[in-house]
């Protein structure tokens, strides 16, 4: 029943203290990130849900108090043409659904008013903004309720009257507003200047330290190699090195919240976390620093010994450590079994985060599971096997059976179980099917590539992308790592990177990997492209591929070529998992670009075997070596397109 005055002014007052202000502060913060970077805002209810909706977009779309750029919000409800549309052709549960699938886009946000929490058409727009990978926010009353479970996150108000209800909805209206406006405004000075997104990852870290030399002799005393010429380089390992790796990324600054031994090592590790621009969180009180040697000739460890006194013991969680994680646009947690993921202070910190914001978790056999609400876990096949005793085959089938045995198990949404040189397998639901990503060859130091993995992953995540994209550009971004010498690369290999094939030839012959080039018009591409290709690929770490430009191959090849022209060709030929990089040259041979690329192999068709190739003396000059591979009988573009020709002449 309706209250009267008083009583209503009293059950106002009772449950507006009650609103989570902090909640609706962040989603504020969270949209003055996105809007404005080009994401929407769709909001959705009925009645006077409906209103509160509309009254949030007017706000946005025009302005709350603050002057500032329109922002994009649409209410599904207000667009009545369509609304009725839907509803005669596809009916009433369907009225807010289709109109999610038509406007969402994944990072976009979905905001669900709905005072019962029940109503059947906001359910199923909720059902259609997850598939879509959109974030899902809810306003209800009283918790718990269907719509508050399938959302992302939810602000319940405690009150037993819908009108009530729906005034708090108003109010929170206008706090997130206020917080989108005070967020847009807020000026920034110094290094926050250029602080556009902030990823906090939390771990346990130790010194890696790397001793290489060559070794062409065994000892007298013993069948040991003997290193000479040996070297020492140390860099920070383990929730460390993934630190690192994410603080090469343009637009992100990184907060590392880990345990550092109070010792000459620990003092070392953090100035040169410090030297990479790593902001350090300390957590331990006392302990000594863990240090892993590998002993290294001809790019392979011959062997390899830590030093570890075990778990530090750590002080409880500052609160400069809940202040970062709470400004995250993304955490990722990286456990390396001592210690710091039992913390209990930070597991509740963890978990509060990865309500609102993406959380990986790459875990450890010695380590806790991951906390509710991760995003993603990633662990490994060895990992995977610990987690589950799930001893089948180490293929794919057996490691999709233990994704889903996690899943199960964790309190995570999505499960990756990386699979190394086989790249990964995610599984987002035991009923449906799951996604396995190759990965491309590539040989080199695989130390630090789950590392480089989990960050690409928590990257792509936070950029609103779904998570089969972020596993996909892990992988690759894990082979480039890899092949452009592991940890001894000092670039970034996200996927917004924009490596060119020059500079990736150039990191990874300063890793001392292999180039490998191959050149043609490519026109088009067949089974004897294919062939060439894939051969030259297997002699050396990277292959660059050069290609003639249209206007070279109309001076070859004639007037009516190419077929293809060089965009597509170079498309295409990017796309094969043996090509890492395509160069176009617009001179009639290839003198040039070869200068350019330097490759330590040139290779040709079979077709070339007992002639020496023009470029040759090029190539050998700089210590390359030209090389012909088999090539498949009966494979000729120029043949192909002539029998073309007698067929159409013959019609």
């Amino acid at each position: 029943m309706t209250l009267p005055g008083r009583a209503h002014i009293q059950a106002l007052t009772a449950a507006l203290p009650l609103l989570e202000t902090d909640r609706l502060t962040t989603w504020g913060r969270l949209l003055a990130e996105r809007l404005p970077a080009g994401g929407r805002l769709l909001v959705a209810g009925n009645g006077g849900s409906a209103a509160e909706a509309q009254h949030l977009t007017s706000e946005l779309v025009g302005r709350y108090q603050a002057e500032r750029a329109p922002l994009s919000a649409i209410a599904l409800h207000a667009d009545t043409s369509s609304l009725t549309a839907v509803i005669n052709d596809y009916g009433p549960h369907e009225v807010f659904a289709r109109q999610v699938r038509a406007h969402g886009r994944p990072g976009d946000v979905l905001l669900l008013l709905s005072t019962s929490g029940s109503s059947p058409n906001v359910l199923a727009a909720a059902q259609a903004g997850r598939e879509l990978g959109l974030t899902i926010w809810a306003l209800t009353g009283p918790a718990p309720n269907p719509l508050a479970g399938a959302s992302d996150q939810a602000v319940c108000v405690d009150a037993p009257e819908v009108a009530t209800v729906q005034e708090c909805h108003l109010v929170a209206v206008h706090l997130l507003c206020a917080a989108v406006d005070t967020c847009i405004a807020a000026p920034t000075t110094g290094a926050e200047q250029t602080d556009a997104r902030r990823l906090v990852v939390v771990g346990d870290i130790l010194l890696d330290r790397d001793i290489t030399g060559t070794a062409d002799r065994l000892s007298p005393e013993a069948p040991a190699p003997v290193l000479a010429a040996a070297r020492s380089t140390e860099r920070p390992g383990g929730a460390g090195l993934a630190a690192v790796l994410a603080a090469r990324t343009p637009g992100w600054r990184v907060t590392l919240i880990c345990g550092i031994g109070q010792d000459q090592d620990g003092a070392h590790l953090r100035a040169l976390l410090d030297d990479a621009g790593v902001e350090v969180i300390d957590l331990a009180t006392s302990g000594t620093t863990p240090v892993k040697t590998r002993v290294r000739a001809a790019d392979r460890t011959l062997l390899r010994f830590d030093t570890d006194a075990g778990p530090l013991p750590l002080g409880p969680l500052p609160d400069a450590a809940r202040t970062r994680l709470a400004e995250a646009a993304a955490v990722l947690v990286c456990d390396y079994g001592r210690g710091i993921t039992s913390h209990d202070d930070l597991r509740q910190a963890l978990t509060t985060a990865a309500g609102d914001r993406p959380l990986v978790w790459d875990p450890h056999p010695k380590g806790a599971t991951p906390t509710p609400g991760t995003a993603l876990a990633v662990p490994n096949t060895d990992e995977a096997l610990h987690f589950t005793g799930h001893d089948g085959p180490r293929d794919l089938a057996g490691d999709t059976a233990r994704a889903v045995q996690l899943l199960a198990a964790w309190p995570v949404k999505q499960v990756a179980v990386t699979r190394g040189r086989d790249g990964a397998v995610l599984v987002a639901d035991a009923d449906g099917h799951p996604l396995a990503v190759p990965a491309r060859p590539a040989a080199g130091d695989t130390c630090g590539a789950g590392d480089q993995l989990a960050v690409t992953a928590v990257m792509t995540l936070a950029a609103g992308r779904l998570p089969s994209h972020a596993i996909a550009a892990a992988v690759h971004a894990a082979t480039d790592y890899v092949a452009a010498g592991g940890p001894a690369a000092r670039a970034s290999h996200h996927p917004s990177d924009t490596t060119g094939p020059l500079e990736l030839a150039a990191r990874v012959r300063a890793g001392g990997g292999t180039v490998v080039g191959a050149g043609g018009c490519f026109d088009l591409l067949h089974a004897g492209h294919l062939s060439l290709l894939n051969q030259a690929r297997r002699l050396g770490d990277v292959l660059i591929v050069c290609i003639n430009s249209d206007a070279s191959v109309r001076r070859l090849k004639g007037a009516d070529r190419p077929v293809v022209g060089e965009r597509e060709r170079a498309a295409l030929l990017t796309a094969l998992d043996c090509v890492d990089g395509v160069l176009v040259f617009a001179e009639d041979t290839p003198e040039k670009v070869l200068a350019e690329l330097r490759p330590d192999i040139w290779v040709k068709g079979g077709d070339y075997a007992g002639r020496r190739i023009a470029e040759a003396d090029l190539v050998e000059s700089w210590g390359g070596e030209v090389v012909t591979v088999p090539f498949l009988e009966g494979h000729s573009t120029t043949t192909r397109l002539q029998h073309l020709a007698q067929q159409a002449g013959a019609r």
